[in-house]
């Protein structure tokens, strides 16, 4: 089994998103304070509910905007899946709980309190993960999440504000092995980065998404856009 995208669960999950924005008992003042990331609750909903999501986890910093959370819960509320957002604190939990209940999210996510690379690493079969970049150990998170067989979309929103974007790339942050089958940047809201990861099953199956050689030895192509001057380059990396 593997990921299946479905286009019309897609469009539902964005259209609910819109709606239940739109139909807040907030000014639109502050439904902005509240959300700030245009387009990234209803960009994440319509991906986490297209690909039928079934567990979605996302990391929550201090003070930020819910919109992701938004989304994330209307995929959640379409799909039936469980819906598990990670914050650091009681303090935390309560103004993150405040908000989603005035954007009349319901139901809301099932709240886990602590340091969030510690969390995730409890949670198993994953298939829709949502870190914030903002988070000083964000890219450990990535590490060591337990995705799906069937794979996983895993995406980092507020990208732009990564200390440095030269550094980052997927298949250097993730579990050694871990298939990146396509990635793309996004300038939505902060900037969302955003990969694909292949299933596990059948073995060596899937050579033309990883490019493997007839030998057996597996490999892949890797894309790669440098966010400041928008060049393109493309690597090919083969494990021996």
């Amino acid at each position: 089994m593997k990921l299946v995208w479905s286009p019309e669960t897609a469009l539902k999950s964005y259209i609910d998103t819109v709606k239940l924005k739109s139909v807040s008992n907030f000014q639109p003042q502050q439904q902005c304070e509240k959300c700030k990331e245009s387009g990234v609750a209803e960009l994440l909903s319509s991906m986490a509910a297209g690909w039928n999501s079934k567990f979605i986890v996302e990391c929550y910093s201090h003070g930020g905007p819910i919109a992701a959370s938004i989304g994330l819960a209307v995929a959640a509320r379409n799909t039936g899946a469980r819906h598990v957002c990670i914050v650091p604190d009681e303090g935390t939990r309560l103004d993150y709980t405040k908000a989603l209940a005035e954007m009349g999210v319901s139901p809301p996510p099932e709240i886990v309190r602590g340091e969030a690379e510690t969390v995730i690493k409890s949670l198993d079969g994953l298939d829709f993960l949502v870190v914030d970049c903002r988070l000083r150990d964000f890219a450990r998170v990535l590490k060591v999440a337990k995705v799906s067989t069937r794979g996983a979309v895993l995406a980092c929103k507020n990208a732009w504000q990564r200390s440095n974007f030269s550094w980052f790339k997927w298949n250097m942050v993730l579990e050694r092995g871990t298939r990146v089958v396509r990635s793309v940047f996004l300038p939505v809201g902060m900037g969302l980065d955003i990969a694909y990861i292949g299933s596990r099953n059948n073995g060596g199956g899937g050579a033309s998404s990883s490019g493997g050689s007839s030998k057996g030895t597996p490999s892949r192509w890797i894309k790669h856009i440098d966010q400041h001057s928008g060049e393109e380059h493309l690597y090919r990396e083969t494990s021996f």
